[in-house]
């Protein structure tokens, strides 16, 4: 008689990696030191290069027309393979948005664990990631994949901009309101997840969300500097713009919206050791009113994944959470 042999139940998808999202990312400050040779470069083609870490690459094509080039990828962030496509997609393909352009084509860059999790799994990744690229009206065509011990998913996309209308960190000016156009806190979420496999809807719903009519209604506006909020949490992109623009920033911790699940999820310690490098790193720029804790701060370092756009100017139907002042690089937090 044949013995049934049981198949062993497959890992939850975020245990697979140490970490998770753009938690993940290597610390702003220790990334600064390392890619600096790549500052500067000479190229009179170049519009938009490294040297104030804005979220893509601007190269000037002809009359007008920019060129946008960005790339971005990460560990699971839910367990979802097809979710994690999406949220990847949506996120990668903001850095365009980000720069007030339009994405064109999309390839996507895939490392994935043979032997600890099947191929229809990847394949599950890559329908997430073209069912964005499809809600975006992007191409989204071929990629690269190598086997990797831990799975990484995202994409690497072109778009385009008019050289006018660019949105940039370095265009903010002093005395203008600051509107964010997602909450924060999904870094608390995803952190739960990871830990618990509790499902937060809200945060998938958030990550997944496109950036798009953002970045046309920044564009339709005449507004010139916005930044996307991803691993550096609200405090470090900000004061990357702030650095690079020469101004600095009144920020209104109040005003600031949470995802649901997000105050619960910092009441209970889910907090991740890319916030607080975060925090770390943009602490000596903070001056904090009275009243603002060291948890106010935490939540307002909290690594997003697949976060709004931080504008500077008014968005109509997003809140105004603080305003760009004179005193350049310093973020008052009250």
């Amino acid at each position: 008689m044949s013995e049934i042999l049981e198949q062993a139940p497959l890992p939850r998808l975020t245990t697979t990696a140490s970490g998770g999202g753009c938690a993940c990312k290597i610390p702003p400050g220790e990334l600064e030191e390392a890619v600096s040779q790549l500052a500067g470069q000479d190229y009179a083609s170049v519009i938009v290069g490294i040297d104030d870490g804005d979220d893509a690459a601007a190269v000037h094509l002809d009359g007008d027309t920019a060129i946008l080039s960005t790339a971005d990828f990460f560990t699971p962030v839910v367990d979802s393979a097809y979710d994690w496509g999406r949220i990847a997609a949506a996120n990668a393909i903001s850095d365009i948005y980000a720069m007030g352009g339009r994405p064109i084509v999309a390839i996507n860059l895939m490392g994935w664990p043979r032997g600890v999790l099947p191929a229809e799994m990847m394949s599950e990744v890559l329908a997430g990631g073209l069912a964005i690229g499809r809600e975006a009206g992007c191409p989204v065509i071929g990629g690269h994949t190598v086997d990797d011990p831990e799975p990484k998913y995202g994409m690497a996309v072109t778009g385009t901009a008019k050289v006018d209308e660019l949105l940039r960190n370095d265009a903010a000016e002093a005395g203008l309101p600051l509107t964010l156009t997602k909450p924060i806190g999904l870094g608390l979420l995803n952190n739960r997840h990871k830990a618990t496999g509790e499902v937060f809807q809200a945060a998938i719903d958030t990550m997944t969300t496109l950036n798009k009519s953002a970045a046309e209604q920044s564009v339709a506006a005449g507004l010139k500097a916005a930044t996307d909020v991803t691993g550096f949490g609200l405090l470090g992109h900000l004061y990357k713009m702030l650095r690079a623009s020469n101004v600095g920033a009144v920020l209104d911790k109040a005003a600031v919206p949470l995802v649901e699940g997000a105050a619960e999820a910092l009441r209970d310690g889910f907090i991740s050791g890319g916030t607080r490098r975060n925090l770390d790193w943009v602490a000596p720029h903070i001056e904090s009113g009275s009243g603002i804790t060291g948890e106010d701060l935490l939540v307002l370092a909290d690594a997003q994944t697949s976060g709004g756009l931080l504008v500077v100017g008014e968005l109509p139907g997003h809140p105004v959470i603080g305003y760009t002042t004179g005193r350049a690089g310093v973020v008052e937090v009250r």
